[in-house]
């Protein structure tokens, strides 16, 4: 992608329409980041030689168009209401309501989900972690100035709901991140509506996790379950890098991805959402059990060594970070513990 000129121009302008979005002042402003963003990102999943891609690319801009109209739209509405004096209950509380579902159709949160696995699967892995990391930022950073705790509490519900049982059929690693990103979506929200900052921590633990674990697909070029059980049987490190970070990033206690969702059960506890909190643990539990279902089928029930498979080359830099970020998703909750007892 960087070695093209076009596309590093796209991917700047990406990134600039973000932060004209989470730098604005105002709706239009906005919501003119919102569309530099969709329009810089729609030539970046283009790829003319997979018509997947191409078709992912239109599901992906129909899509974010319908939500951009919609807010458009609430947001003249709602200026032209408060102009015109209309303070109404029913219109007052109709306009968040509003904002806030166009803004959930933009990220994919369930129950407005229904385009985003379809898009994922058609997509590289390089562009599946822009779209599960960076083209939430600014959704998620205009929702928190709009928080509903009663519609926040139900998309909480449906997304980690969703998010937890759609994964449970799916052979597709793509699929699996894309659910997998739905059920984390409902965590961020959950940690907005109990604390200010505590999505950002959230979001930066779900970014680190995603990009590794992402480099490793990307670089081992697997798109499905059953390339696992045998592509990695000569290289059983790198086995085991990629499973103890799909297990982090489900929220097994001993690993960093357990750590944010300690402090949101913490901070919701604090709160007295006890009903949501236990919902959304035992709803986690599922998905937890459907990364723990292909490392146990890969590491116990199709381990052989097959002599005649090529040994994965990969660079002895490229190894040393994996093993790092590795590293650090395993005892990285230790050392934001020892941090807190030092501060």
């Amino acid at each position: 992608m960087l070695k093209n000129s076009s596309k590093l121009l796209f991917l700047i302008t990406l990134i600039s329409g973000t932060l004209i979005t989470i730098s604005s002042n105002s709706w239009l402003s906005a919501w003119m980041g919102l569309e530099i963003n969709l329009l810089s990102f729609i030539p970046l999943m283009m790829n003319y030689n997979n018509l997947m891609a191409s078709e992912a690319s239109l599901k992906y801009f129909l899509t974010q168009a319908l939500a951009s109209a919609i807010l458009l739209f609430s947001v003249i509405l709602m200026v032209f209401s408060i102009n015109m004096n209309w303070y109404y209950k029913e219109f007052i509380l109709m306009y968040p309501v509003m904002i806030n579902s166009c803004l959930l159709l933009k990220m994919g949160a369930a129950p407005f989900h229904f385009w985003f696995p379809g898009v994922m699967e058609g997509l590289s892995w390089s562009n599946n972690f822009i779209l599960m990391t960076w083209q939430k930022i600014a959704p998620l950073m205009l929702i928190s100035y709009f928080i509903l705790p009663n519609l926040f509490s139900l998309i909480i519900f449906l997304s980690i709901l969703i998010g937890s049982l759609g994964g449970l059929n799916q052979t597709s690693l793509r699929k699996i991140m894309a659910f997998s990103s739905i059920n984390h979506l409902g965590w961020m929200l959950a940690a907005m509506m109990s604390n200010e900052n505590l999505w950002e921590f959230y979001f930066f633990i779900y970014t680190f996790l995603s990009f590794t674990i992402l480099v490793l697909f990307d670089m081992l070029k697997v798109f499905h379950i059953n390339q696992t059980f045998f592509i990695m049987n000569n290289t059983p490190l790198i086995k085991f890098l990629l499973f103890t970070l799909l297990l982090s990033l489900g929220g097994l206690p001993p690993f960093l991805g357990f750590a944010p969702k300690w402090l949101v059960i913490q901070f919701m506890t604090l709160n007295n959402n006890i009903l949501l909190m236990i919902f959304m643990v035992c709803l986690t539990l599922i998905t937890l059990y459907y990364y723990i279902r292909i490392c146990y089928a890969s590491f116990l029930i199709n381990y052989w060594e097959i002599n005649w498979f090529n040994k994965i080359q990969l660079n002895s830099m490229k190894l040393f970070f994996l093993s790092i970020f590795s590293f650090f998703s395993m005892t990285g909750i230790l050392l934001i513990n020892y941090s807190y007892f030092l501060i």
